[in-house]
């Protein structure tokens, strides 16, 4: 029997400390990680249910697992060492004399076997285990009790899978192939969890904090998001993530910092150009001396540098449209700013709207600069 419609227009909705709903963020996620949210409906139907992101990444994480050890989990060449009875690979000659295996008709070997016990598999059993003693799953003790149970009991389903030291660089050096496209969602959900800097999830409605260390990679998440969604969606336009441009400088200085604006979108029919860069931080404004909301002066120089810098090139760098991109809490704004032959847009995207609406605003911000030129 299905619940009242009443009952599930004021169900929870459970939210990180920044005040995005866990849904969105794992929306955002999938695309940061180069997913395609529409082909994940059921991990979509995860992030509806979950308290807690922790316990979303676990869930997902454990299916995922399981799915692979239904066909079976990947395998690679590694390096081993042994003392055998017979000669296998190459024979470690101080080994063997310092031991005196050849005495008792062995040898100390250096060998290759095609093991279940390779890097991939190390970082997820690892990752599990770190879930175990450390994942906050929320307030319900039952629902708690089972997740955790439920990773125990796939953590002893990898036995013979060493536990390794974990770093995010190490992680993200793993070589997968086309083929390994669980895995590659998996070690992404693994370097996730590892940072450990992601907000602690709680139920409510709070605005997005001063910008911190624990914020960075939710900065991350959101320029790649970003990116990927217009890479996606954006038809008829060429995207470049963090293209860099030139000074074009008259004489060379080594000093020159560099410019790299999260995005430069180009209409392929007009060749309309758009300089987007994405801020995650608190306050798309600030107050001046007088106490009055300003924009941050430097995040409009450096806009207006990436376009004034660029005029020379083509009469659409001459008349090209910078957009900064807050990510805002319900509290939404849009204005714009006309300076010689440039429009500058301050706009935002409201990360507690529903999802829908998420996509709708990305895709009518680009939308909307077509009357710029």
């Amino acid at each position: 029997m299905s619940a009242p419609s009443s009952q599930v227009l004021h169900e929870p909705v459970h939210v990180t400390e920044y005040g995005i709903p866990i849904r969105n963020l794992w929306h955002m996620l999938l695309y940061a990680w180069d997913e395609i949210p529409i082909q994940k409906h059921w991990m979509l139907a995860d992030a509806e249910r979950a308290p807690t992101l922790d316990a979303l990444l676990a869930s997902i994480l454990i299916k995922l697992m399981r799915a692979r050890l239904s066909i079976g989990l990947g395998r690679e060449y590694v390096d081993e060492e042994g003392t055998l009875q017979g000669i296998r690979g190459r024979i470690n000659f101080a080994d063997s004399l310092k031991r005196r295996t050849f005495e008792r008709g062995q040898a100390s070997c250096d060998f290759e076997t095609y093991s279940a016990n390779e890097p991939r598999n190390q970082i997820i059993r690892t990752t599990l285990t770190r879930l175990i003693q450390t994942g906050q799953f929320g307030r319900e003790a039952e629902s708690v009790n089972q997740l955790r149970q439920n990773l125990r009991r796939l953590a002893r389903s990898l036995d013979g899978i060493d536990l390794i030291e974990l770093t995010p660089d190490y992680i993200h050096r793993q070589q997968l192939d086309r083929n390994d496209r669980d895995y590659r969602l998996m070690l992404s959900i693994c370097a996730l969890i590892l940072q450990r800097q992601m907000p602690t999830e709680s139920v409510g409605d709070k605005h997005l904090p001063i910008l911190d260390d624990d914020a960075l990679v939710l900065y991350k998440v959101y320029e790649r998001f970003v990116a990927n969604f217009y890479r996606i969606h954006l038809q008829g336009w060429d995207v470049f993530a963090q293209k860099r441009l030139e000074w074009h400088e008259k004489q060379a200085n080594k000093y020159l910092p560099s410019m790299k604006p999260d995005l430069v979108l180009q209409e392929r029919s007009s060749n309309q150009l758009i300089i987007l860069d994405t801020k995650f931080t608190a306050h798309s404004f600030i107050e001046n001396q007088w106490g009055n909301e300003i924009f941050d002066s430097s995040h409009l120089y450096q806009l207006y540098a990436y376009l004034k810098s660029q005029e020379h090139l083509s009469d659409a760098h001459r008349d090209g449209t910078g957009i900064l991109l807050y990510p805002v809490v319900h509290n939404s704004f849009s204005e714009r700013i006309e300076l010689q032959d440039h429009i500058m847009r301050m706009e935002s995207i409201d990360l507690a709207a529903p999802w829908q609406a998420i996509e709708s605003r990305l895709l009518e911000l680009i939308q909307s600069s077509e009357g710029d030129t």
